[in-house]
């Protein structure tokens, strides 16, 4: 006998480990409406760029829509530009990023986009480009020189041939350490010549597609934050030097160093779009009794919430717990689901007769718990003095102190806006403070 309600949760648990949407299938199938004025103001940033002022840098807290806000943007812009979205975890990991594997990260997706779309470029061009490709990932084949040959002659057989080229190119740029410390080495002091390619091809395919390149690269918000000072600080004005749009992502933590941010905005000239934690109370209301979250934020997280698990799995009381327990995260949000999920599978196996189970607030409560717990390991004295400041002043005593910037990097804290800028203690993370007697109950 089929255990529907064990069949359903496992399909609501399967939509809730989705990476952020960012294919037009997976747009069509979870999308939910939010962030429209950051759409429009990206679209200002890019559509406004000129030739040799068109670098965008794109913040925010890790797990808050943007990634998704971005494949929505590519999606919307697709018929203005041609544009190549890619993330710089799935082609580098993120251990090992510097200046030289992202530039030639791009040149790899750029080809490869320039391949699936069909886009006519010149044969010497396009072989002089996986020669060169070629030489520096050790990716050459016997058969590849005679698949140049049949692709320059048109014939049948030939997207297979690149298909499987670009998989193991991507492969070994992401498996293979030694690969990419020998790019790294090779290119550190020839930059130039890197860049040099990157812009051949973009050339080429506005020559050969008639649209502007638009590059969008993704996940860098999720490097480090030592990794990300040492590729934005040293090494910006090589990433801005290839002649396209493109829009990097950098993490909110980054920019409260007063010196990053200055070379940035000196970079980009202010080109630097934000995104924020969604505010559910006005600052303070959350520690008044029976205060209510704002109506719109709560619409808009039941919305992604009822894209993902049927409104029958989960009690009204729950879903509304569970949007007040994420701070406003998104992400967050996401994964209180997910845990709520994993415990009802659990308790479906152990009893599959309970055909009527539904998440309950007491539900949401022991995965709350399991993250308390998870949550509590990495603090010490210090960082548990900077969530107390943090959560009774609403800002740190000092805003570039590491231990803060790591909280900030890592949502413990989170950062509002609406008429001012303001900070609050993830809700799971006031409940440790709590109980260990730093905050009243009340908070």
């Amino acid at each position: 006998m089929t255990n529907q309600r064990l069949a359903s949760f496992q399909t609501a648990f399967q939509n809730l480990q989705l990476p952020p949407l960012s294919t037009a299938e997976q747009l069509n199938r979870f999308h939910v409406e939010y962030g429209t004025e950051i759409l429009e103001e990206l679209d200002h940033l890019v559509e406004d760029c000129s030739p040799d002022d068109n670098k965008i840098i794109f913040t925010g807290h890790r797990g808050s829509g943007k990634s998704t806000l971005l494949g929505q943007f590519c999606q919307d812009t697709k018929d203005r530009y041609f544009v190549v979205f890619f993330s710089i975890a799935d082609m580098i990991g993120t251990s090992e990023v510097d200046h030289v594997t992202i530039l030639f990260a791009m040149a790899v997706q750029l080809m490869e986009a320039a391949e699936k779309r069909q886009i006519k470029i010149g044969s010497k061009t396009k072989k002089a480009f996986y020669q060169w490709l070629d030489e520096h990932t050790r990716t050459e084949e016997t058969s590849f020189e005679s698949g140049m040959e049949l692709e320059t002659s048109g014939e049948a057989g030939v997207n297979a041939l690149f298909v499987k080229f670009f998989a193991k190119l991507k492969a070994t740029l992401k498996a293979n350490s030694v690969i990419r410390e020998e790019i790294t080495t090779k290119f550190e002091r020839r930059i130039s010549e890197l860049i040099d390619r990157i812009n051949d091809i973009a050339v080429a395919i506005q020559a050969g597609c008639r649209q502007e390149v638009l590059v969008v690269i993704d996940d860098l918000d999720k490097l480090d934050l030592e990794t990300v000072n040492r590729v934005y600080r040293n090494n910006i004005n090589a990433l801005f030097q290839p002649q396209f749009r493109i829009i990097y992502t950098i993490p909110m933590a980054a920019t409260r160093d007063l010196s990053l941010r200055g070379i940035i905005q000196n970079a980009t000239k202010n080109k630097i779009q934000s995104m924020w934690a969604t505010k559910l109370f006005p600052r303070g209301e959350d520690r008044v009794a029976n205060a209510s979250p704002v109506a719109e934020a709560v619409k808009v997280f039941e919305q992604i919430l009822y894209k993902r698990i049927p409104k029958e799995l989960i009690a009204p009381e729950a879903t509304q717990m569970m949007i007040v327990k994420s701070g406003g995260a998104l992400r967050e949000f996401i994964r209180l689901a997910s845990l709520c999920c994993g415990l009802c599978l659990k308790q479906l196996r152990r009893t599959p007769d309970k055909q009527d189970l539904i998440i309950t607030p007491e539900i949401l409560e022991n995965a709350i718990k399991d993250y308390r717990i998870n949550l509590t390991e990495p603090l010490g004295q210090n960082r548990y003095q900077i969530l107390v400041d943090v959560y009774q002043n609403y800002l740190p005593k000092d805003g570039m102190d590491q231990d803060f910037l790591d909280l900030l990097h890592t949502l413990y804290i989170l950062e509002y806006r609406n008429d001012d800028l303001w900070f609050g203690v993830h809700p799971v993370v006031q409940e440790i403070l709590q109980r260990r007697g730093l905050i009243g109950a009340e908070g």
